[in-house]
């Protein structure tokens, strides 16, 4: 098979279609009456962690998501872990080190140390490895935080947070 075969069928065209991050909300009911069930289990109100998910699923970070909601940036990460997205400011080695004081092996002021993240990072994570996603909360934002047909990862690489890159 040589070059001619394999750009045979191949057109250029004058412009390109934007199609923008496809995202697919499949339900009929607004997002704070579908979050409303696990008011009790979030560091905010439901209307106030819908209109962070919303932000985020917008494609602002954490703490630009959650100064729309109108509620502080830890809450908002708080509440983006709870619904099941990556937000721990640190990395696997931190997560270490958080089990480690967790568990009474170190201080907090070594563990903060080790983890080379801020009082309040290390208070994030400690949450993140101390609290579970709450389920029926993941099902009632899939919709809004999904995407369709490309990778979650890449589609929004920029709006997610890395470790240590949280803003509050």
């Amino acid at each position: 098979m040589g070059l001619s075969d394999i750009a045979a069928g191949i057109e250029v065209v004058d412009e390109q279609r934007d199609g923008g991050v496809a995202t697919v909300d499949r339900t009929d009911d607004p997002l704070a009456d579908r979050l409303a069930p696990f008011a009790e289990a979030l560091p905010c109100s439901p209307a106030e962690a819908a209109a962070l998910v919303d932000a985020y699923a917008a494609g602002k970070h954490v703490g630009a998501a959650a100064r729309v909601a109108d509620i502080p940036p830890t809450d908002g990460a708080k509440t983006l872990h709870l619904f099941g997205e990556h937000v721990s400011p640190v990395g696997p080695m931190g997560r270490e080190v958080v089990a480690d004081w967790l568990a009474g092996e170190l201080s907090r002021t070594e563990a903060v140390e080790l983890a080379a993240v801020s009082d309040r990072e290390f208070a994030l994570a400690a949450f993140v490895e101390t609290h579970d996603p709450i389920d029926g909360a993941m099902e009632a934002v899939e919709g809004a935080l999904s995407v369709d047909d490309v990778d979650k990862r890449e589609a929004l690489g920029e709006t997610m947070d890395g470790p240590g890159e949280l803003e509050f």
